[in-house]
């Protein structure tokens, strides 16, 4: 697979996620990233799978990185895309599963895609992705908005670090580098049900997914549905 030449230097926030892209070893063979396409925990073989998204006919994922999601829904007849920001990751997702029907792939800014398109899914989801790193406050209308009554929106990321709430920011480039900065959104499963409830969402279900082995890190998990209408 040929892969995007990077610059030297992160001077973006999407040249960050470019330059993650990069560093991705393409290490699994197509029926391996498929097993294991929906890794909600940061844990290889543990937690839960695609039955999160109920049985959706549309599907969107925010941030879909290799693609692999996007692919493995694809395979089951649904319509499914993915938006993401890095060109890097883009390129190497719709190269490395062209031969899948029904999976699209799109280059934008999730905020941006969903305020210019007028499209629904049955399901909106982000894995470790941009449901993360955009601002709940902007983002949960949109995705609102793009649900079919009924669907489901779900994410997942990492618990936040006690004491420490809403936006955290980090240095993109480094501390010798640019003054390139990201945030990434975290709260207690309690207040992702408050934030989500109202914002119209309904039975909302979030939690701390337990590590494997209990010393480890857990898994924040975040499932959620736009009402019926």
């Amino acid at each position: 697979m040929n892969h995007t030449v990077l610059p030297s230097k992160t001077t973006t926030p999407a040249g960050y996620w470019d330059r993650y892209g990069t560093g991705l070893a393409e290490e699994e063979s197509h029926e391996e990233a498929l097993k294991n396409a929906f890794g909600w925990c940061q844990y290889d073989g543990h937690g839960p799978g695609d039955e999160l998204l109920g049985r959706p006919t549309t599907a969107l994922e925010l941030g879909f990185g290799r693609g692999n999601a996007v692919a493995a829904l694809a395979l089951q007849g649904i319509s499914a895309t993915g938006v993401d920001v890095s060109g890097v990751q883009h390129e190497n997702a719709a190269q490395r599963w062209r031969h899948v029907p029904g999976a699209e792939f799109v280059c934008a800014e999730a905020l941006d895609y969903l305020s210019n398109t007028t499209r629904r899914w049955d399901a909106i989801y982000s894995i470790w992705g941009a449901a993360w790193f955009t601002d709940p406050a902007l983002l949960l209308p949109l995705g609102f908005d793009h649900l079919e009554p009924g669907g489901r929106l779900a994410f997942s990321s990492a618990p936040p670090v006690p004491g420490a709430y809403g936006p955290q920011g980090m240095y993109g480039a480094g501390f010798r580098g640019r003054p390139v900065w990201l945030y990434r959104w975290s709260y207690e499963p309690d207040d992702w049900t408050d934030i989500l409830t109202r914002h119209g969402f309904t039975g909302v279900d979030a939690r701390i997914h337990p590590a494997p082995n209990p010393d480890l890190l857990g898994t924040l998990i975040v499932a959620a549905r736009r009402p019926l209408e």
